[in-house]
């Protein structure tokens, strides 16, 4: 009952203040914010990132953000490691991992009233997936990036080398944990989807949105996509473990 009362009273205001973006043409409705990407760009030379783009799927329903997109990331480092793998489903993973009620959580009522994965526990699913698949990676780190990090921060600067390393070498792979309003005009509510490349000359970043509603990939700066993954949620949010964003860094190699 108290869940509901406090989805009840947050809708408004999202509402309000997509309203008010979208009337003043600011944040995502801004010139240029956002551009959409209508090609994969996979080069032969990146395995991993051919792997990602491919392997990439839509979430099921409107709070599954978090299967499509580990999913995802569990389907192509797989394909790595045999190349004639049958691909995880959605539901399949859903029935083999169970951390922290993961399956309820993607129900209409939640568990406990909660849904959705916040970046804490996006984390140990992720570890416990990639466990119960038996894939081999290096670590899986789980980064909350903070607010106010100034421009030269090593926050951002290991963000920036890890988008690098995933787009030139294929290192690792970054599912994040965003303000998809931020980056896109839309509610401004927790989401998660994985980083499809980075281009360091243009600083731009493009984003596999697993919103069924982002059709295609698409890329912002990485000025916008920081801004993304470290925006505090507005504080009813808390109610359901959602504090902040970030991402989480699995590292292939």
């Amino acid at each position: 009952m108290e869940m509901n009362l406090l989805r009840n009273l947050i809708r408004p205001y999202l509402y309000t203040r997509y309203g008010f973006h979208r009337l003043t043409r600011t944040g995502a409705f801004g010139a240029g914010r956002v551009r959409t990407v209508h090609t994969s760009a996979q080069p032969q030379w990146n395995p991993l990132k051919q792997a990602i783009w491919r392997y990439h799927v839509k979430q099921f329903h409107e709070s599954s953000c978090s299967v499509a997109s580990v999913v995802s990331c569990i389907n192509a480092i797989r394909s790595l490691e045999n190349n004639t793998i049958h691909p995880i489903r959605q539901a399949d993973i859903l029935d083999r991992v169970t951390t922290g009620h993961w399956k309820e959580r993607m129900s209409e009522n939640g568990y406990r009233g909660r849904r959705g994965l916040p970046l804490p526990l996006l984390g140990q699913v992720v570890k416990d997936s990639i466990a119960a698949y038996d894939l081999k990676v290096r670590s899986v780190d789980i980064v909350q990036t903070p607010k106010h990090a100034p421009a030269r921060s090593p926050v951002r600067a290991i963000l920036k080398k890890r988008l690098t390393d995933f787009d030139r070498h294929g290192k690792g792979l970054i599912i994040t944990h965003f303000d998809q309003g931020t980056l896109v005009p839309t509610l401004n509510i927790p989401h998660i989807s994985p980083v499809g490349a980075y281009d360091s000359v243009s600083g731009r970043v493009t984003m596999l949105d697993v919103d069924p509603e982002q059709e295609n990939p698409y890329q912002v700066d990485f000025d916008t996509f920081y801004q993304g993954l470290s925006c505090d949620y507005h504080h009813v949010f808390e109610a359901f473990g959602y504090g902040s964003g970030g991402y989480v860094y699995i590292r292939i190699r």
